[in-house]
């Protein structure tokens, strides 16, 4: 039986606006999308990280309160295997930083980062907070000191909290990764390499020379590894079972 023809034609109109809407949010029509079997679930990190200060419109943002419900939905989800983390963000808000990175490096299943553009300030110890790390030959990560904005109370305790919370985020990038204490120490206190600041930019291969990330490679590189990460938990579960 064939629809009327106001319904038709209204169904046709959705079928249009939902085309032009797809064009103007995405630039195309049809979004590629994981196959629904997939092991593999794609978390992306881009623009500023926003913590508990809402940002301008305009920015591109991350929000924690977003981030933080799908790790544990991940953790929870049987079908999902492994996490592969997408980063290119300039930073952000190191509180909200550092708890995504403490729930990052304390998920159960295998994880690996691939830093793509760049993954700045507080974007390090999230790439560096997975099992594995990747960066493309081209990406760009800075190292620099912690900065407060807004109001600062001249008084010694501002200082010192601040110097505290600087203290966190190099224990933590420390201790998740191959570089050295003092390493990464001068590359954060460095004068010279960013013009009228202090900090380092290093790239691509320089990340894994100083011990940062653990290899150069693409998106190709990334799921490879976490196949392989995730074939070896497998094996180990097993072995354990059979041992029980």
């Amino acid at each position: 039986m064939e629809q009327p023809e106001p319904e038709k034609e209204q169904e046709d109109k959705d079928v249009k606006a939902g085309i032009v809407d797809k064009i103007q949010q995405l630039g195309q029509t049809n979004v590629p999308q994981l196959p629904q079997d997939s092991n593999i679930h794609c978390l992306t990190i881009v623009g500023q990280i926003e913590g508990h200060m809402q940002l301008p419109p305009q920015n591109k943002t991350t929000k924690y309160e977003h981030i933080i419900p799908q790790l544990v939905a991940i953790e929870q989800n049987t079908k999902i295997e492994g996490l592969v983390i997408i980063l290119n963000t300039v930073g952000g808000d190191v509180e909200a930083g550092l708890a995504i990175s403490e729930m990052i490096s304390s998920l159960s299943k295998p994880t690996v980062s691939i830093v793509l553009g760049g993954g700045h300030s507080i974007g390090v110890p999230i790439a560096v907070s997975t099992d594995y790390s990747f960066i493309a030959e081209t990406a760009t990560m800075t190292i620099h000191p912690v900065r407060l904005t807004g109001l600062v109370i001249g008084v010694p305790q501002t200082f010192e909290y601040l110097d505290k919370m600087q203290e966190r985020v190099i224990k933590f990038v420390t201790s998740h990764s191959n570089v050295q204490e003092e390493v990464f120490k001068e590359l954060m206190f460095a004068k010279g390499n960013l013009t009228r600041d202090i900090g380092t930019n290093v790239v691509g291969s320089e990340a894994v020379k100083y011990g940062l990330i653990n290899e150069v490679g693409g998106i190709g590189h990334a799921l490879k590894k976490l196949n392989e990460l995730i074939e070896s938990r497998k094996t180990n579960q097993q072995h354990e079972g059979l041992i029980q």
